[in-house]
């Protein structure tokens, strides 16, 4: 018996969700995402000519204090919290206080992946549907969702909440290094977190999603120990830290696919500092994903065993694992709540996936770490391009992003 197809099922399911769950769609909310479309576009454009890499001390203070002023606005209690390693840059977590019983969460990050100057080359541009721009999709498009449902719910009089927190962090592209902690510290203080990362977009995606799974991170890094010589008159006599490393690399390049739930990849290297000498040291950096608890021990273990293996005689290679992230896996209460996603979307006529897991890591592991609060990821607007040229949001996306994060924050609050 021929079984349907993946996106088949996918329908059908998306179908039966919308069948018995919400059934219409609130005119109201649905009017005011509409109405908010130009106004979300300003905030962007705003944000996008901010640039904000993960070192840029300077841009990030910027982005900090339009975040700041713009929840401020709309009637939060802010605060600046120094992160604990890293650039020096503050989060900003903002604080509304309701006269309901849940605790709500909401989290995106300021800085991106580009450096400083990057909008001489790519700068905001308008193309049809797709408006490009460093940091558009990640995580600026995020920020846009956040503070714009935000005010059309606070123009709606609701305060269907005890407490709503909106964190936003400037570390999340370098592994949340200083913030990481306090999201977790926070995260458990709440009922249901919503982390704003964005969604794909055509051509990569055909519908828009909700993610229920991201790797966990850790940084792998390769040292060789060689011997120093004249390279042009003696170079028998030196030990080549680079030949070795190359040797080493090659030979650990696909180490992980015997280890399942684990991905390596080298992606830096460094060796010797003139040309006419022998390099007796040479370093590499590994970016390393995994959705195993027990993946950082499988993988440190069978690097230590390959690196026995030398190419250049009298070298030594030692491999070490720092780990990062925590790999974010949903709970049943975050499936079920990405199901009523789904609904929520139906009712506005569009089809919302549901996505199991990506090699992206997110702060939504750190949210999710001691499963005390129900989370979910991508409710940010449908881009692509993101750690790449041209950067794009996809402005359809934005009305059912608006719509999908106010009808599921008025829905929550409902909920004893």
């Amino acid at each position: 018996m021929k079984m349907p197809s993946p996106s088949v099922l996918a329908a059908a399911f998306s179908l039966a969700c919308a069948t018995t769950a919400f059934a219409a769609a609130d005119d109201k909310l649905k009017a005011a995402a509409e109405a908010a479309q130009p106004a979300l576009i300003e905030t962007l454009q705003a944000m996008v000519l901010i640039e904000s890499g993960s070192g840029d001390v300077e841009g990030l203070a910027k982005m900090a204090d339009l975040t700041e002023a713009r929840l401020k606005a709309l009637g939060a209690a802010t605060e600046r919290r120094k992160t604990t390693r890293g650039a020096g840059a503050d989060m900003v977590i903002g604080t509304f206080t309701g006269t309901g019983s849940k605790k709500l969460m909401l989290i995106g990050h300021m800085d991106t992946v580009y450096q400083k100057g990057i909008l001489a080359t790519q700068p905001w541009r308008v193309d049809g549907n797709r408006i490009y721009g460093p940091g558009i999709a990640d995580d600026k498009g995020g920020l846009a969702v956040i503070l714009h449902s935000l005010k059309i719910l606070g123009d709606a009089g609701w305060r269907d909440y005890a407490r709503l927190t909106v964190s936003i962090n400037p570390d999340e592209e370098v592994g949340s290094i200083g913030s990481g902690e306090i999201i977790a510290e926070l995260a458990d203080q709440h009922d249901v977190v919503l982390s704003c990362e964005p969604t794909a977009a055509a051509p990569a995606a055909k519908n828009d999603a909700l993610l229920l799974g991201a790797s966990g991170t850790a940084l792998g890094v390769m040292e060789v120990k060689g011997r120093a010589a004249h390279a042009g008159v003696v170079p028998e006599l030196g030990r080549n830290a680079l030949i070795e490393l190359a040797h080493q690399l090659t030979q650990t390049a696909d180490i992980a696919k015997s280890i399942p739930g684990t991905q390596l990849n080298w992606t830096t290297a460094q060796a010797g500092t003139v040309r006419n000498q022998i390099p007796d040291k040479a370093v590499a950096g590994a970016d390393i994903r995994l959705t195993v608890a027990d993946g950082v021990a499988k993988l440190q273990a069978a690097l230590n065993e390959k690196v026995k293996t030398k190419l250049i005689p009298d070298t030594e290679t030692t491999v070490k694992i720092e780990p990062g992230r925590p790999p974010f896996i949903a709970s049943d209460a975050g499936r079920a709540l990405a199901r009523e996603g789904q609904a929520i979307y139906a009712e506005i006529g569009r089809t919302l996936d549901i996505v199991e897991m990506t090699g992206g890591a997110t702060d939504a592991s750190y949210a999710n770490r001691s499963g005390k609060a129900v989370v979910v990821e991508s409710f940010g607007l449908a881009g692509f391009g993101y750690h790449a040229r041209d950067e794009y949001i996809d402005t359809s996306s934005i009305v059912p992003r608006l719509y999908l994060m106010t009808r599921m924050l008025t829905e929550l609050g409902k909920k004893k």
